[in-house]
């Protein structure tokens, strides 16, 4: 299988404190990597360096095969942001204008909607179920219904990978599994994911790898082979029980 990413020995300081320290991994396609670490681990900042956001101190990063540095396609990457359903209550936006919103970034000036643009905001709703509340503001729906718009948003770009940070923040437990399923879905179906979780218990239902970083790489492998190993019981006992 070829590397949708790839980082080499990556470190990351803020003025005289290290943050992450020779990381290495590699993520292949078809992966679903969750990434899971304890508050100040480096889990956000790995994903900001990901997408070029923050620049690494030392080390190289690689998507599709590309140097970083060089990687210009960020059409291919689908990004929900940590928090990202915190909206203002009186934000006007319909759900359709908000999934559009994905294709601007790919847009030159004058920034005009064709109609294959629309075919992809509807068909990145469709894959959401979501596209019968096309035209309800945004405010309107539930935590999860935002937290699906908000991957119709990262899916209409038709992206290759999809990196999600704590995306279930907010949402409740019931619409939590329903997300998760939805992710567990599009993995199937080819999409290369990376979330960062503190939900353990309940992402290892659904990865195939997990990646557990505190500054450092602790583990980087298999639901099997990390529960085989001593550093599981540093976490949840619960991540090795519920994982049939």
């Amino acid at each position: 299988m070829s590397n949708i990413l790839q980082l080499e020995k990556v470190s990351f300081s803020y003025g005289n404190s290290d943050i992450l320290k020779d990381i290495s991994l590699s993520v292949e396609k078809g992966d679903f990597v969750g990434l899971i670490g304890p508050n100040g681990s480096g889990k956000t900042t790995l994903l900001k360096i990901l997408l070029g956001i923050l620049t690494p101190r030392k080390g190289s990063v690689y998507l599709f095969e590309k140097d970083l540095k060089r990687f210009n396609n960020w059409g291919k990457i689908g990004y929900v942001p940590q928090k990202a359903t915190n909206i203002e209550k009186n934000f006007p936006a319909t759900v359709y204008e908000i999934v559009s919103m994905g294709l601007l970034s790919s847009k030159k000036l004058p920034k005009i909607f064709t109609k294959q643009d629309d075919i992809k905001i509807k068909n990145a709703l469709s894959v959401v179920k979501m596209e019968k509340c096309s035209q309800k503001r945004i405010t309107e729906l539930s935590g999860g219904q935002q937290q699906r718009v908000l991957i119709a948003k990262a899916l209409v770009t038709e992206p290759e990978i999809l990196i999600l940070d704590e995306p279930t923040t907010g949402v409740d437990q019931e619409n939590q599994k329903s997300f998760y399923d939805l992710l567990g879905k599009l993995n199937k179906e080819g999409m290369t994911i990376i979330l960062v979780s503190h939900d353990i218990g309940r992402i290892t239902r659904y990865v195939t790898k997990i990646a557990s970083i505190n500054q450092t790489l602790n583990f980087y492998g298999t639901h099997k082979e990390f529960c085989s190993k001593d550093l599981a019981h540093k976490h949840e006992h619960k991540l090795c029980l519920d994982k049939g």
